[in-house]
Parts: C-alpha cells; sequence; structure tokens
C-alpha cells in the first residue's frame, strides 16, 4: 500500500500547476467579465490557444488510450490533473480525449466522431437529464421512433453541460415504452449520437454560477439507424458508465478549488489586522483554516481511491458516490469559511471567492443530487453489495 505519489505523478502535478499558474489563472478576470455582461467564459479563439500551449506541453491525450495516440496514464494520473486545473474556474481542460462511452463507438463511429474529438476538431455533451427527469430515470419522456431505416427524435433535455458549443450530442431517449415502463426505468432506452446538423437545438440558461448549461430541443429530429451508440435498449447502462465517471471528478473539482481557496485565506489572514493583530491569531480564524485542510485532505484521498479503484479494472461506483457526497458538500463549506474570513472583500466582485461561492453550489445537484447519493450509499451497505472496513 503506497500513500505518495510515484515521481512521475508528482512530476505531472507540478507542471500542470505551473501551467495553470502562467496560463490559466491570469485569464479569470477575462472570464468574470465576459460572464458578467453575458458572454461565453473565454472565446473560441482564445479556447484554441490554450490547446496548443497544452499540446506543445506534451499533456494531451492524458488519459486517452495508445492505440489512438494517446498517453493513456490512467484515473489516477488523471485525477491529480483536475485537481490542480481545478485551482482556477477558467473553463479549460487538457484535450486530447472523449466521454468515456464515445469509445463504445463502432469503427465507422470512431472514424467519424471518436477521432475527430480526441483531435480536438469536434466537441461533444452528454444528454440524459429533461425538466421532469433528474435522478429519476424513469421519468424521461424524450422519445424516438424507428421510421425505415431512421429514428424519429422528440423531446427536451436541460441542464446539459457543454451543450452549447457542441457539434454532435450523445443523447438518451425512449425506444421501448412498454419494456421501460417494466424496468423501471433500468431498459427501453437507447443513446444516439446526433449531430447539430441533423436538426435539435440548444438554448443558453442562465444560471447563477458558471456559464451556460443548455438547454436542447429535438423537433422531429431524423437521425440513421447508424447512429446509435452501443445497443438499442442499452442507453441505461451507457449512461450509468457515463454518470460514474463525471461523480468522482466533481469531487476532484472540489479538492482543486478548495486548495486554492485556502491559500488565500492563509496569506489574507496572515496580512488583514483587526485591534492591532493579525486575524491569524484569533481562534475562530484558526479553526475554521484547520478544520478546511483536514477536510480538503480527506476529499482528496476519497477521490484517489475512486480513481485508483477505477484504474485496477473495479466497480468503482459506491467510491465515485462517496467521493461526490464528501468532495461537494466539502467544497460548499470550504469556500463558505474562505468568504467569511475574508469578510466584505469576499463578497466583492474583486476577487474570486464569490464566484466559486456561486458555481460550487451546483456540484452537491448536478451528476446526482446528495440525496441520491446518500441512496447509492445505503443501499449498497443495507443490501450487502459493499461491506465495511
Amino acid at each position: 500500500m503506497h500513500l505518495r505519489l510515484t515521481d512521475e505523478q508528482q512530476m505531472v502535478q507540478k507542471t500542470i500547476r505551473k501551467f495553470v499558474e502562467k496560463e490559466l489563472i491570469p485569464l479569470e478576470n477575462e472570464v468574470l467579465r465576459n460572464e458578467r455582461e453575458g458572454r461565453p467564459s473565454l472565446s473560441s479563439e482564445k479556447l484554441k490557444e490554450l490547446q496548443l500551449k497544452a499540446k506543445e506541453s506534451g499533456f494531451w491525450g492524458i488519459n486517452t488510450p495508445e492505440e489512438y495516440g494517446g498517453a493513456d496514464l490512467g484515473q489516477m494520473m488523471m485525477a491529480i490533473v483536475l485537481m490542480e486545473v481545478s485551482r482556477t474556474f477558467v473553463p479549460f481542460q487538457f484535450g486530447g480525449s472523449a466521454d468515456n462511452i464515445l469509445y463504445y463507438a463502432n469503427e465507422e463511429q470512431k472514424e467519424k466522431y471518436l477521432l475527430p474529438t480526441i483531435n480536438g476538431d469536434k466537441k461533444s455533451c452528454f444528454a440524459m437529464t429533461e425538466p421532469g427527469a433528474g435522478s429519476d430515470t424513469r421519468n424521461i419522456k424524450m422519445t424516438a421512433v424507428k421510421d425505415g431505416v431512421e429514428w424519429v427524435l422528440n423531446g427536451e433535455k436541460t441542464f446539459i453541460t457543454g451543450g452549447n458549443e457542441a457539434d454532435f450530442v450523445m443523447v438518451i431517449a425512449i425506444t421501448d415504452k412498454e419494456l421501460h415502463q417494466e424496468s423501471e426505468g433500468r431498459s427501453g432506452v437507447t443513446c444516439f449520437i446526433v449531430d447539430r446538423s441533423m436538426g435539435w437545438k440548444s438554448e443558453y440558461i442562465h444560471t447563477m454560477g458558471e456559464w451556460g448549461p443548455a438547454g436542447l430541443v429535438f423537433e422531429n429530429v431524423r437521425v440513421p439507424d447508424e447512429n446509435v451508440l452501443g445497443e438499442v435498449n442499452g442507453g441505461y447502462d451507457l449512461g450509468l458508465e457515463w454518470i460514474g465517471f463525471a461523480r468522482w471528478v466533481v469531487g476532484a473539482r472540489a479538492v482543486g478549488m478548495s486548495e486554492r481557496l485556502l491559500n488565500m485565506a492563509i496569506d489574507y489572514a496572515n496580512e488583514r489586522e483587526t485591534f492591532g493583530k493579525p486575524i491569524s491569531t484569533r481562534q475562530a480564524i484558526q479553526w475554521q483554516i484547520a478544520d478546511s485542510a483536514v477536510e480538503i485532505e480527506a476529499a482528496r484521498w476519497l477521490v484517489l481511491n475512486a480513481a485508483f479503484t477505477l484504474d485496477q479494472g473495479e466497480d468503482n461506483r459506491h467510491a465515485a458516490s462517496i467521493a461526490k457526497l464528501y468532495g461537494s458538500n466539502m467544497g460548499n463549506r470550504v469556500v463558505d469559511r474562505v468568504l467569511q474570513i475574508h469578510g466584505g472583500m469576499g463578497y466583492t466582485r474583486e476577487l474570486p471567492i464569490e464566484r466559486w461561492y456561486r458555481e460550487a453550489r451546483l456540484w452537491r445537484i448536478y451528476d446526482g443530487t446528495d440525496e441520491i447519493q446518500r441512496l447509492i450509499i445505503s443501499r449498497n451497505l443495507l443490501k450487502g453489495h459493499v461491506k465495511v472496513g
């Protein structure tokens, strides 16, 4: 059992941190300005410029299989990278990878969708959530009806990350209503790869936090049979696999954000004086800093355990739920403490704290709410699927 990062992992961590500090953090004011003026956080030109710099740094396709030109460094390394990138709210990810379920594509689909996504030429998104169906997949209403060699899709999806920028969507729709009802939402749905050019539309959803989740509308969108991803009526399992990966990623984001915020709080506490002394001498401040440090460390190891479990080829859904539940709540507690330590300055737009305060609140909702994670964790334990210890 090794509780230290390897030399290679530490090297990657340091390199990514330098990239974040040099290339991303200086863009935070630009992101804030764009969002306040109702524009995307970063222009497509700026994102392409960052992608080129990332490629030059050698960190492209970190988790992409070697057969597709990637480094295939594994989930542990991905977790480390995500923690570092999340030390800023600038919306950038080291590219050269694709959504995990896109690797289930057949050879023709890989050529048309997977490879262009890996190369950064196309953007994708995944759509399951609907206005009346979030965690409860039994309430999915979107349908796909077979018509000759095509499927006709009708319905709406909502709060879709990357939906406004995506060139294609991997969308879940009901293909067998009776099977869907009988299985309580666990079957009877299929995943389709749908190009934007096929007719679906997206619209921005304005939120209190990060820019641009989207609502997607499908009105008689015709999709060729060759664009079924995986098996007909097998979309539920693909959805679970996608969500299982996304859950521990939320925990990683929370760790990265919280590390940066805690360092800001420590610096401010040593500089800010009240009644002739730095506030770092006040026990109330000391305890908030100590509690935050303990919780960040706990969340880090929960995330790394979820990633490590996946690297071992084991089912990590239980570990991922734990990492998301604890990590997302930890992030909310830390940003709240850091804002409190900064007082009125933390509440202003001069510092990035308020931006994170708004964004972090979402983490307890998407990719499975707190309540759903508690349901999953308790059910696994009570039914004996997972043992304690």
